[in-house]
């Protein structure tokens, strides 16, 4: 009888959480049941297209199609750049954010982060044949650092006196050529999407510079905070997720066997 009534109880305490989190996940913009999620679907192997196909995959992107799947949530992916990612989440026009985006004091402040499910590091690409005359951070001023105002990397980049180069939700291909080809110098990012992005364009006279690792970064999916149901429940299933390898599983698909969910164990030099 006891067992009974603890299995009512559940099943009555599942059905609240999960109405509970359906209206949060509700807007004007959304059907109900309907996870809205921007990503940029040009951030190779984070969320992108492959070669020929109409369909979104990527690390972050399957991690949040197995999240939804578990909350029992459709998923609806809206494509956009960093920038307005991050402020389409702050106005309610989506409820997540998606692309390897890094955890920051300054970003904390005005969004909720999820439970980390990428560890990483900064690296720099530059061409092969001179590494883009980079031999130190301070070899950074006055050159073309390419990426977006408002990540991490572009804000080091800043530090040490490099030319801004902005580009808007641009491909890596559009990114790695410019380097190759001298339109600009450096692009300062993630070890894993840099290291995977080199092995797709091999033709390209470029390479990770082999001196500069830096900045030890968590990445994760960004809500509303004002949205505390949303971000428990999201915590609550990536926590599942971490614990019974899902997550380190899909990083291995998309990391070439890399598994992201552990943190690298090595000195920095930022």
């Amino acid at each position: 009888m006891n067992s009974f009534w603890s299995k009512k109880r559940w099943a009555l305490t599942a059905t609240i959480m999960s109405m509970a989190l359906l209206a949060a996940c509700g807007s004007d913009n959304t059907g109900e049941g309907v996870l809205t999620v921007a990503t940029s679907g040009t951030l190779y192997p984070t969320s992108y297209y492959e070669s020929g196909s109409d369909e979104l995959t990527g690390f972050e992107v399957e991690v949040v199609r197995e999240m939804a799947s578990r909350l029992g949530l459709e998923v609806e992916f809206k494509e956009m750049g960093l920038d307005g990612m991050l402020k389409s989440v702050s106005t309610g026009q989506v409820d997540i954010a998606a692309n390897d985006i890094e955890i920051t004091d300054e970003r904390a402040e005005k969004v909720a982060f999820s439970t980390p499910i990428k560890h990483s590091y900064g690296t720099a690409i530059v061409r092969t044949d001179d590494l883009s005359g980079i031999k130190t951070f301070e070899d950074l001023k006055d050159k073309r650092a390419a990426g977006a105002a408002t990540s991490i990397y572009m804000d080091l980049a800043r530090e040490y006196g490099a030319e801004e180069v902005i580009y808007d939700n641009a491909t890596n291909e559009l990114y790695l050529r410019d380097v190759a080809v001298g339109n600009t110098d450096v692009i300062l990012n993630d070890y894993f999407l840099q290291t995977i992005a080199l092995e797709a364009f091999p033709e390209l006279e470029i390479t990770i510079h082999p001196d500069l690792k830096y900045v030890p970064s968590e990445a994760a999916m960004v809500m509303d905070k004002e949205n505390s149901e949303l971000t428990e429940q999201v915590n609550r299933v990536l926590g599942e997720m971490l614990e019974d390898g899902t997550i380190a599983e899909i990083s291995s698909e998309f990391f070439a066997g890399a598994d992201v969910t552990q943190e690298p164990d090595f000195d920095f030099d930022e």
